[in-house]
């Protein structure tokens, strides 16, 4: 009950301090990255765009406090069960419920980082999209379903993260 009291006070608190106009509707997306990049270190935009999207849930533009200290709740003290949901959810780029080679490569390509010696830095990319599909792609169809994924995730909890940072670290 204090952590949830504590969130929704930040919440309240941050909104407050933004001054925009719709100050009593909640976060737009330019103040929810600004407050993942100050307390959690992110910096990847498209990652940063995805987990907006997953806090997100009613697709209004705009985190409510409902969905400020769920999103939260799973960010920061999920289960392994929800973060896989929700790792899931941010990589699944189109939301077509798989996480396609295409989706690997773009996210990928944006979270490592560029080596100036490497004359095709892609090249790289895609030795890795193969590798990870070896990895976790049980049915073999070139895509990562959910099952998949959670199957791989169990299998190797680092493989969370797979394709980039979208949790927080322990500190």
């Amino acid at each position: 009950k204090s952590e949830v009291e504590c969130l929704i006070k930040l919440f309240n608190t941050l909104v407050a301090d933004s001054n925009i106009g719709f100050a009593t509707v909640g976060f737009d997306r330019n103040m929810f990255r600004d407050t993942l990049h100050s307390a959690f270190g992110m910096t990847d935009d498209v990652l940063m765009d995805r987990v907006f999207r997953a806090f997100d849930k009613d697709n209004d533009s705009c985190i409510s406090v409902v969905e400020w200290v769920e999103g939260l709740s799973v960010f920061l003290r999920g289960t392994l069960e929800e973060r896989i949901k929700y790792c899931f959810e941010v990589y699944d780029l189109n939301g077509d419920g798989y996480i396609s080679r295409e989706e690997m490569f773009q996210m990928l390509k944006n979270s490592l980082l560029k080596q100036p010696s490497e004359e095709d830095p892609d090249e790289g990319i895609k030795d890795l999209v193969d590798i990870a599909l070896k990895k976790m792609d049980y049915d073999h169809d070139g895509k990562l379903s959910f099952m998949d994924f959670e199957k791989a995730v169990r299998d190797e909890n680092l493989l969370l993260e797979a394709f980039g940072p979208c949790l927080p670290d322990l500190k």
